[in-house]
């Protein structure tokens, strides 16, 4: 993987890192040398995985419980952000969530302003509340996640998940306009069909059979796989002339 040094010192902080993408990027950003605070969403689930319990005694990793629905839910990540950090390297902006599968013409005006809420106004709120921070670092970076369904507008039920998800994209391409003077780069991850909770619970498992046999690794993708393209953007090492851009992990799923 990554030499384990390569970003010793920095300060990170992942959003949605309670489980499958953003836990898994934080965890080879710790074993990268990284600070790292981690917002693992509305509340605890469960015991710390072993490394983060290891990493936590040793005051590497933080965590920050807050519901990004309610007011104020912006606000606790940075207050943590404040008492811990002199400024932040790397803001990976992964919060996010599918909510469920809404026909259009059922879907509610709370499922709506839910959705929206989630997945495209918390990408905002965070990204402007960490911007002081992140302007002071010498050279900083910003990921956030998006989606293969930004592209392809995703299956049925999901238009607005997958319209929030383009709107993260675009969003992100004009950022990376703005803060270049800054020397913030800004890109986006864009994960094909991975084997998370996400679709657990929204794609059912003959879904999920058939995605498979459409992608040409033949294989649905995992945290692991997805993982590795977050850290690759935030290394001025690695990625130094890179920004506005949207790497697509997905085995092959938009070839044409």
């Amino acid at each position: 993987m990554f030499h384990p040094a390569l970003f010793k010192g920095a300060n990170v902080v992942v959003t949605g890192a309670g489980r499958g993408i953003g836990l898994e990027t934080a965890r080879q950003f710790l074993d990268c040398g990284a600070h790292v605070l981690l917002h693992g969403g509305r509340a605890a689930s469960g015991p710390l995985p072993d490394f983060l319990e290891a990493a936590v005694a040793e005051a590497r990793a933080h965590i920050v419980y807050s519901d990004f629905l309610v007011e104020g839910g912006i606000g606790a990540i940075l207050q943590r952000v404040d008492s811990l950090f002199p400024h932040v390297d790397v803001l990976i902006n992964n919060a996010g969530t599918m909510v469920g599968r809404f026909p259009a013409a059922e879907l509610t005006d709370e499922q709506y302003e839910t959705i929206v809420r989630l997945n495209q106004t918390s990408v905002v709120e965070v990204t402007r509340a960490l911007l002081p921070s992140l302007r002071r670092a010498p050279s900083a970076a910003i990921v956030n996640t998006v989606s293969i369904s930004a592209l392809t507008g995703g299956s049925p039920g999901s238009a607005i998940y997958s319209a929030t998800k383009a709107f993260v994209s675009t969003y992100s391409k004009g950022l990376a306009r703005e803060l270049a003077p800054d020397g913030i780069r800004v890109n986006c991850v864009s994960p094909g069909t991975i084997t998370t909770d996400f679709h657990s619970r929204y794609s059912s498992a003959e879904k999920l059979e058939a995605t498979r046999k459409t992608i040409p690794l033949q294989r649905l993708g995992t945290a692991e796989d997805c993982a590795p393209a977050y850290l690759f953007l935030a290394s001025k090492a690695l990625s130094g002339y890179i920004t506005g851009q949207v790497l697509e992990v997905n085995g092959g799923q938009l070839i044409c």
